[in-house]
């Protein structure tokens, strides 16, 4: 009988053991290339040799293609982690975009990188992620400049992969990309009225993931949320966002708490940066460590094995986080 006992206890610490470790590193998506001693601290403690930095964002303006917001860089910006160029691009960008503009989409974009890599003497590694939400309407121009881009650049092109276009891969169909980064977050739009985390509600990703091992790309990393914010909503029912906000932002005389993360402002004056009527309600929407602990816990009984870019580098989001 002494045998049940022990073998209760093995099975105790082999389910203790299943949970498996993730190499993680982050994205850093700010104009200006400039770490503080709290941002260094976490990159250099971050156990993926990458740092996925937002280059610059592509749209078309007047018909034109535009870069816009390209990164400059401060002289104290150093790191060890190798730099992998992100670029943002709009959807509208590949909207009735005609073949010839495609080659000379992905040759702009290509040598933008490279000066900016040049010019910042960036260390930049073979990769160049394309970050686009495509669409059904969208999808053949988009994924020809992928590979007009990989024939250009002669590196490897990955891309994002939002929740929605793994629910209905069957109309965004599959990008021409041996791997794709899951964003695991904007579950839903914080400006609708909603009881709902829109950064991260747990329901709402695993309805859309919940065929995720069928997806044909199997080489999956994972995008997963550490931002914060506040979503205002004036008296007209109207919402805005103001970045960064935390619960403990919300301690204010001037404020009324109405539940843990809402308050309603008592008096008119300007906070955080802007100027907030009487009888406006700020709701503060946040990631905590539960949260992520779920999701990886899902997750990993959807993919074999995968890495973790948390978005975003920040002081205001990575301190007193353990990342471990």
């Amino acid at each position: 009988m002494k045998v049940l006992p022990l073998l209760f206890a093995i099975l105790l610490v082999t389910s203790c053991n299943n949970t498996k470790d993730h190499p993680y590193s982050f994205y850093y998506w700010k104009t200006h290339l400039k770490l503080n001693e709290t941002e260094k601290k976490s990159l250099n403690e971050s156990t993926d040799p990458f740092l996925y930095t937002r280059f610059f964002d592509v749209d078309k303006v007047g018909g034109k293609f535009q870069p816009v917001a390209v990164i400059t860089k401060d002289k104290s910006f150093e790191t060890d982690k190798q730099i992998v160029p992100t670029v943002f691009i709009t959807n509208q960008t590949f909207l009735r975009i005609q073949k010839e503009e495609i080659h000379f989409l992905a040759e702009s974009i290509h040598q933008l990188i490279q000066k900016k890599a040049k010019d910042y003497q960036l260390k930049i590694n073979n990769e160049i992620q394309i970050d686009c939400d495509w669409t059904a309407g969208t999808k053949d121009d988009y994924f020809e400049f992928l590979k007009e881009l990989k024939k250009i650049s002669e590196k490897d092109i990955t891309c994002t992969l939002r929740l929605h276009q793994v629910k209905d891969k069957i109309l965004t169909r599959i990008p021409p990309v041996e791997k794709v980064y899951l964003m695991c977050y904007s579950t839903s739009s914080p400006l609708e009225n909603s009881d709902k985390n829109s950064i991260l509600d747990l329901n709402i990703m695993k309805s859309y993931l919940a065929k995720l091992e069928d997806y044909p790309i199997k080489k999956i990393e994972v995008a997963l949320p550490i931002y914060s914010w506040g979503i205002v909503t004036n008296h007209l029912g109207k919402h805005k966002l103001i970045n960064a906000l935390s619960v403990k932002d919300l301690n204010n005389p001037n404020f009324k708490k109405i539940s843990d993360n809402e308050i309603v402002i008592l008096k008119d004056g300007f906070y955080f940066g802007n100027f907030l009527n009487k009888g406006f309600k700020i709701k503060v929407e946040e990631i905590s460590q539960e949260q992520l602990n779920n999701a990886t816990e899902f997750l990993d009984k959807k993919i074999s094995t995968y890495n973790i870019i948390y978005y975003q580098l920040d002081s205001k989001f990575v301190e007193g986080r353990n990342f471990k």
